[in-house]
């Protein structure tokens, strides 16, 4: 079992519910319960500390919804409570996430006095008229303000970037990267627009999205146009300076433990020799409710042997360098011999490298990762 343990914190609340977005997110309607809301986050911590006995916790996440609405004396309030509950490493990494629209220089330094040392912007476009498609409530300018702002505080800077989008041409994609590089971050996030179920998008599906054809051809540009530029391509959507991986992220892709506390947060968790995940009530006035009940799981389930497998290479097939061979036998407590044929089988295929040491995809195994990964379904597990 890997010694990392993250915590991700879930914020619920947004300005405006973007109609791209099938995260658990709740735009605002009326006065934010913010100091209730932070108190049901630290009862629900404690409760969920006690199941990994003092361990170390070694990089917490505060995601949304928009994070970046809370005050600083709220969020001041949260890593205190934080601090307080847990064995916090002294060189943990701790994101929160923000919006360009809700946050300026004077919010960010609270923030990383409170702690903060990264901080992921979502930006998505640098175009005004593809952000107002995107129903993104910041202008261009207001984007690079806040990457300025947050550039004075912290070290570590994430943008996340989206491709793909609406009418996009290659040149307007090459306009967006060139200014995601004159930003000068240690982390670029690149995704391309998918449009998912239950999203206002998937309702009404935009006029003008790019073919099948078109879209891969800008997830290789942005690909080839990174990594010429010094940036590693470690994950499929990730790009980082060298040694500016996200930490948090990596515990999801490699199988490792983490917490997660908020509404509509999942955690995952070895305990006993098994993997437990957990998922919290994902409207906030039912978790509100819930934890005042001293209720805090919506739903907790052991995974099943079987199911091992695909839940491990849905994330580890995800990373440009895969895995190392024992991090399967680590993390899930079963022998490589498990899954030995159909890797061999995958190699035979060119899907995977083939290597003695690590599980790592190819360059058509990365073009077809969703067969890749559903081949994993059907191992047989004694």
């Amino acid at each position: 079992m890997t010694s990392n343990l993250g915590l991700y914190v879930h914020w619920p609340w947004c300005v405006r519910k973007c109609p791209y977005c099938d995260f658990n997110s709740h735009a605002v309607t009326g006065k934010l319960p913010e100091q209730d809301y932070v108190n049901a986050l630290l009862a629900d911590l404690r409760h969920a500390y006690r199941a990994v006995d003092g361990r170390e916790v070694t990089s917490v996440f505060v995601g949304g919804g928009t994070p970046s609405l809370m005050s600083a004396e709220g969020f001041g309030a949260l890593m205190s409570g934080v601090r307080s509950i847990v064995n916090l490493s002294a060189s943990a990494e701790i994101t929160m996430e923000a919006n360009p629209g809700t946050v300026g220089a004077e919010r960010f330094r609270a923030y990383a006095q409170a702690g903060v040392n990264r901080i992921s912007i979502g930006i998505q476009s640098f175009s005004d008229a593809k952000l107002k498609a995107l129903g993104r409530i910041h202008s261009r300018d207001e984007a690079l303000a806040a990457i300025e702002a947050a550039k004075a505080v912290v070290d570590d800077v994430n943008l996340d970037v989206m491709f793909a989008l609406p009418g996009q041409s290659m040149g307007e994609l090459d306009e967006d990267l060139t200014l995601a590089l004159k930003a000068e971050t240690s982390h670029l996030s690149f995704y391309e627009l998918t449009i998912e179920e239950g999203t206002a998008f998937y309702k009404r599906v935009p006029d003008q999205l790019p073919d099948v054809d078109l879209a891969a051809d800008m997830a290789d540009h942005v690909h080839e146009t990174l990594v010429n530029a010094g940036f590693e391509h470690y994950e499929i959507s990730a790009y980082a300076r060298p040694g500016h991986q996200c930490r948090h992220n990596s515990t999801y892709w490699t199988f490792g433990d983490y917490l997660g506390v908020g509404a509509g947060a999942h955690g995952k968790l070895t305990v006993d020799g098994q993997i437990v995940r957990t998922v919290r009530s994902a409207n906030p006035r039912v978790y509100l409710h819930n934890v005042e009940l001293g209720v805090f799981e919506a739903e907790r389930r052991v995974v099943e042997k079987e199911d091992l497998p695909f839940e491990f290479m849905l994330n580890a097939l995800r990373l440009r360098n895969g895995v190392l061979r024992d991090e399967w036998e680590r993390h899930t407590g079963l022998g490589i011999d498990v899954i030995d044929p159909v890797l061999t089988q995958l190699q035979k295929e060119g899907l995977l490298e083939k290597s003695e040491r690590r599980i790592v995809p190819t360059e058509l195994g990365r073009r077809f990762l969703s067969d890749l990964q559903e081949r994993f379904l059907t191992v047989s597990v004694p």
